[in-house]
């Protein structure tokens, strides 16, 4: 790749005030490219693009916004092999994740330019004679999307695709971190048919892109993934300004592994939620809740599946973890580790800094056992590989341990017991729940989104996300 690759904003591609280097996690002599940094000025004029196309596009037929998303869908789908390579390189997630995530992309864009044509309404009867009620959605206006680094193309799909469906028009702030899946979606949406202005891109900093699109009164509503601590800023700043908001953020999610679940099977689905994707996920795993029967085969298999995984560079075939996402994650991961020892924890597994044939910030799966519920990497999101061997002496205290935390996004249980099972359903306090399956991987057609200190808002992905992208209009007619 050459560079600087440069921001969209109303039609045009557009230096930046700043240039990042983007650079490959897997090895860090390898430069992936230089990306445009927008000023706070630049910011700003996305956003009067943005403002400018709202009313014409928000009045754009459902044919139109269906031929241009599936535009994006086709293109994606076709250079899955290609996007997913850039993915891996960027971020670091292994080549088949990489290729899996973008095809996902173009799965989530084909979905929505379907529901541009099943958009909902409602006609009722008045209470009072004669008159008709009409009840329909229309688009909320400019969206400002901020997205983070761990899904750089599908959660950007997700939010991107039913924004422009239901006839908002965007302004798309990806993390500085992972700047090459934004440009290159952002370059397959500029020739898929939207007018200048429809959707922008403005790469660059939190602190001045992501301050511009929240303090701005032209932007009508903020959707938002990463942390609880930008979340809560996110939130305050959208009050402040009577926007819309939605918000994606963190998790410490439970596997609960009952004596009676399939040995087996919980030890792949723990594996895959705690470790898979490196453990960057917010739905991942990071809390094994295990009840005392079968603890100890439990730890031992696990323990001795981690051993047999290979952590290694991203694009290498068989590499089936990759890299953490940079040295201030991975410094972050080790302090968590030496937390961990410090509290009383046993490092039982892994979580040891690891050299490869290239320079990159390679770090063994980390499993701790002998770990209480209130201890600190039992409580806060880690978000790496790093999970916690929590003890329980019976289902009914797993389930209490499990809805301990202050985050609600998913939870999971292993077990063979139709009752427990159901039970754990009904009562579990996250937003998403698996049974026998890892608690990380979701389908796109359906609603993600947690409670408590996980979510706020309408949910995402799927028909809910109607929700957040349009605003509901009741209108009485006497003929």
């Amino acid at each position: 790749m050459s560079g600087p690759f440069r921001n969209f904003i109303g039609g045009q591609w557009v230096a930046g005030a700043e240039v990042s280097r983007n650079i490959n996690p897997s090895n860090t002599d390898d430069l992936v490219g230089e990306y445009a940094r927008a000023s706070a000025a630049q910011a700003g004029e996305a956003i009067e693009a943005a403002r400018a196309a709202s009313h014409a596009y928000a009045r754009t037929t459902p044919q139109e916004r269906y031929d241009a998303l599936m535009k994006v869908s086709n293109e994606i789908m076709a250079r899955k092999e290609e996007l997913g390579r850039l993915l891996a390189r960027e971020e670091g997630k292994t080549l088949a994740e990489g290729i899996g995530e973008t095809a996902r992309a173009g799965q989530i864009f084909s979905f929505f330019a379907a529901e541009t044509l099943r958009q909902p309404g409602e006609k009722l009867a008045s209470v009072r004679p004669g008159v008709d009620v009409e009840i329909t959605r229309e688009p909320v206006g400019v969206v400002g999307i901020i997205a983070p680094w761990n899904f750089p193309i599908a959660i950007p799909a997700w939010k991107i695709a039913p924004a422009l469906a239901y006839g908002n028009t965007v302004v798309f702030k990806p993390a500085d971190l992972v700047p090459g899946c934004a440009y290159a979606l952002a370059e397959i949406i500029s020739r898929a048919g939207f007018a200048p202005g429809v959707f922008n891109l403005v790469m660059g900093r939190g602190s001045v892109v992501g301050e511009a699109l929240l303090n701005s009164p032209h932007v009508d509503a903020v959707t938002f993934t990463g942390s609880v601590q930008t979340g809560r800023k996110v939130a305050s700043a959208c009050v402040a300004g009577m926007k819309k908001f939605q918000l994606e953020m963190g998790g410490k999610n439970p596997l609960v592994v009952l004596d009676d679940a399939d040995l087996k099977v919980a030890v792949e689905a723990a594996l895959q939620g705690a470790f898979f994707s490196t453990g960057q996920r917010c739905t991942a795993s990071s809390r094994l809740i295990v009840t005392k029967g079968i603890h100890d085969r439990f730890v031992e298999a696990l323990a001795e599946r981690m051993k047999g995984v290979v952590v290694d560079d991203a694009l290498k075939a068989g590499t089936q973890i990759g890299p953490v996402v940079d040295q201030g994650q991975l410094d972050q991961d080790m302090e968590y580790v030496a937390v961990g020892r410090k509290e009383g924890a046993t490092l039982r597994e892994g979580g040891e800094r690891l050299n490869r044939a290239t320079p990159g910030f390679y770090l063994s799966p980390a499993l701790f056992t002998n770990v209480d519920n209130s201890m600190r990497i039992a409580r806060e999101e880690i978000f790496g590989p790093v999970a916690a061997v929590i003890p329980a002496k019976d289902y009914e205290e797993a389930l209490a341990l499990a809805n301990d935390t202050p985050f609600g996004l998913s939870s999971g249980i292993c077990t063979t017991s139709l009752k427990h099972s159901s039970h754990f359903k009904r009562n579990s306090q996250a937003g998403m729940v698996m049974v026998n399956l890892a608690t990380a991987g979701v389908d796109y057609h359906v609603p993600f989104g947690g409670r408590k200190g996980s979510s706020y808002g309408p949910r995402e992905q799927g028909r809910y996300a109607v929700e957040f992208y349009t605003t509901v209009k009741t209108a009485y007619t006497l003929p």
